[in-house]
């Protein structure tokens, strides 16, 4: 199969601004790097879609404060909802680099489009604070955020935990940290292109190596920096001895990923624990394909993993086995 032609332009005009390897940097110049990059994507004609209201807030947790943001959508796409979904969002980044602004785009087109109150996390990250501490972050950040559910305008009986690439590995865990607690109350996961093996054993480590935008070697160099045993279900989250009892899930991955292997995988032992799991398998795409949002098939892609994650709370029957999204240009 080949990428898609907009994304391996994306990807080329990525390349030509000479950017050294994360793993040739330290954690702040990745972190610079990385704000670089995501500037360049979005351009200089760069408009944030409209919703309707975002703000900032401060998560107080027990000896220490988290930053948040929380997005509400615009009034015309909720009239005629009694509640929205409330979302708390876990970033991607490998535990390493990533943000807020890294991700506002993304939150923003989620409170749109599914709509719901999303309530953006900024958790703690390495080499500063090594695995465990982003984990416990997005636990007990769920749990405040479950707590303040009427404050934050969302429906406290469809809290959903999302993320992207590591953010979808804290989202997971979140979930199942919260079935073997018996609170909070989570109605569904967001997995996108999540990270769910640390091993990186997997024959997709192998085929996109390099060349795809996120490298083996970058994954590597995050995983230096979490400094987390590959063998705890709280760092890998396919570790767990027990999946069932999670809440529904919808699980995306691309096929030009150092990841898609372990995310497909991670789907499959959803599926097999008797949870409900829409898999998205993506074709022509690569990591990161959600934060892309001046190509038009990455967004296309992402709208599609929205609608799939909207379809649990319409009460649309049972998700398909494995759902195959194939996107103009791509070969399948």
């Amino acid at each position: 199969m080949d990428l898609h032609p907009a994304v391996d332009a994306s990807l080329a005009a990525t390349a030509r601004l000479g950017l050294r390897p994360y793993s040739e940097l330290s954690p702040t110049e990745a972190r610079a790097e990385y704000r670089r990059v995501m500037a360049a994507r979005r351009g200089p004609d760069h408009r944030p879609m409209p919703v309707g209201a975002v703000d900032d807030l401060r998560i107080d947790l027990e000896g220490r404060a988290l930053a948040a943001r929380r997005y509400r959508p615009a009034a015309a796409v909720v009239a005629g909802r009694p509640t929205l979904p409330t979302v708390v969002f876990f970033h991607g980044g490998g535990w390493v680099i990533g943000d807020l602004d890294s991700h506002d785009d993304l939150c923003r087109r989620i409170a749109q489009v599914l709509p719901a109150v999303v309530l953006a996390v900024d958790y703690r990250l390495a080499p500063e604070h090594p695995f465990p501490d982003p984990v416990e972050d997005a636990v007990d950040a769920t749990r405040w955020a479950c707590a303040h559910v009427d404050d934050l305008g969302g429906d406290p009986d469809a809290v959903v935990v999302a993320g992207d690439s590591a953010g979808g590995a804290l989202a997971t865990v979140t979930a199942r940290r919260a079935r073997d607690a018996g609170t909070p109350a989570i109605a569904a996961q967001l997995l996108l292109y999540p990270v769910t093996d640390l091993t990186m054993s997997t024959r997709s480590y192998v085929e996109m190596a390099s060349g795809y935008g996120l490298t083996a070697a970058t994954m590597a160099w995050f995983l230096r920096h979490y400094d987390a045993p590959a063998d705890d279900p709280d760092a890998s989250p396919s570790a767990a001895s027990d999946l069932s009892g999670l809440p529904p899930a919808v699980v995306s991955t691309a096929s030009h990923d150092p990841l898609r292997d372990e995310g497909d995988a991670y789907a499959a032992a959803l599926r097999a624990a008797g949870v409900p799991t829409t898999h998205l398998r993506h074709h022509g795409l690569v990591h990161a394909y959600a934060l892309m949002e001046a190509v038009a098939p990455a967004i296309e892609a992402t709208e599609a993993d929205l609608r799939a994650l909207a379809d649990i709370f319409s009460g649309r029957g049972t998700p398909p086995p494995l759902e195959h999204v194939t996107l103009q240009g791509a070969d399948t």
